[in-house]
């Protein structure tokens, strides 16, 4: 539940095969450098900052902290880091087809992946893709084993670490030792402070992940990076398919890297106290309720002209008081915390039709976190 590949993977009963995906062609470049006015599909044009995609202090930001990384690919396409890669990948998977595919001849196939990279010629598979309904409907994309999901995860084995340095700490979705309770605590110990949380501002990006703009990502990653290599190979599987797409494992870090420069923005530019991201889901609290509204204007000003992204419509200001902020599971108050009402619904039908152990533990770790006993003596009654 941490994040959509696991939301994804665990609505599978519920999916219609929808075909497959056509490679997009990548952007014009100069060196390793995007050129600074791009085309898109639209007709519209947008125009880049030489130094800074949002305002002038990130160039600051970026003096500070967000320094260039170098020297990494062959580090990525190591015969010793793919192997690390395929151990990572396989967790959970092993009796999937595709993994007792490449265990019939896992040695030759690293060496082949291997070999690939070193020469520059990988290229993404073509991607499988199926619709999920619940939590509501989206497209799932899904690539091959080998030599996909492998090369996903070398690049994370020594990218997570790059990415997770640019992060302010008030982004929590598939960061390990963060998450969804990690999340909780920051929360719960905002709401302490009850006169200065008396207002919500709740808001998400419409269709988030579809709508990453490719050219405005790969221009923030040589903001970061400045291996060549490894920017051909990010380039690569950014155009593979439309947006940021949902089911690649690199995509929640894309997403997370996509929004960090906006962090950064709120808390330093706008000096926001209390302000947290779980992906695209953003909440603000304030004392002031014309304030989060003049924050709103400035949140969709800014994710409009620097991200090409908006603001959906559905976005809240309210008293925290009256309505509690629903948030990663969760609605809270400043007195106690609920569990979401899916949540609980979900937690009733798995005990009524479909109990087993793993997920009655899974169901009792959200409970810990809010003010349910009923249901807590009712799962703790339950026999497997």
């Amino acid at each position: 539940m941490s994040c959509l590949m696991c939301r994804a993977s665990a609505s599978r009963t519920r999916i219609t095969m929808v075909g497959t995906r056509v490679r997009i062609a990548a952007p014009t470049y100069a060196g390793n450098n995007l050129i600074t006015m791009q085309t898109l599909p639209t007709g519209q044009k947008i125009k880049f900052k030489r130094l800074g995609v949002g305002s002038e202090n990130e160039n600051d930001r970026e003096s500070k902290g967000m320094k260039r990384t170098g020297n990494i690919y062959d580090k990525i396409i190591s015969i010793e880091n793919l192997y690390a890669a395929d151990a990572n990948a396989r967790k959970g998977k092993k009796h999937q087809y595709g993994v007792q595919l490449f265990d019939k001849n896992r040695e030759e196939k690293i060496l082949q992946l291997h070999e690939s990279l070193k020469n520059k010629t990988y290229k993404t598979s073509e991607y499988k893709t199926f619709m999920i309904t619940d939590p509501k409907p989206r497209e799932i994309f899904c690539l091959p084993y080998f030599p996909d999901r492998i090369v996903h995860h070398a690049i994370m084995n020594v990218m997570e670490k790059i990415f997770v340095s640019t992060f302010t700490a008030d982004t929590y979705s598939c960061i390990k030792g963060k998450g969804i309770h990690a999340a909780v605590r920051s929360f719960k110990k905002a709401l302490v402070d009850k006169q200065g949380t008396k207002y919500c501002l709740k808001l998400d990006v419409t269709k988030f992940y579809p709508n990453v703009n490719h050219d405005i990502l790969k221009y923030m990653l040589r903001k970061k990076i400045k291996d060549v290599d490894l920017l051909i190979l990010l380039d690569e599987i950014i155009d593979s398919a439309p947006g940021l797409p949902i089911g690649n494992y690199l995509s929640q870090y894309f997403a997370n890297f996509y929004l960090t420069y906006l962090d950064h923005w709120i808390k330093e530019d706008k000096a926001v106290k209390y302000y947290f991201r779980y992906a695209d889901d953003i909440v603000i609290l304030s004392d002031n309720k014309p304030y989060l509204h003049a924050i709103l204007a400035d949140i969709k000003k800014y994710m409009q002209e620097h991200l090409k992204l908006t603001v959906k419509k559905n976005y809240q200001v309210f008293p925290v008081e009256y309505r509690g902020v629903d948030f990663v599971g969760y609605v809270f108050y400043h007195t106690h915390v609920r569990l979401r009402k899916r949540i609980k619904q979900n937690c009733f039908r798995m005990i009524s039709k479909n109990k087993n152990r793993q997920s009655l533990a899974s169901y009792n770790g959200w409970l810990n976190h809010a003010n349910c006993i009923n249901l807590k003596k009712k799962i703790a009654n339950e026999k497997v």
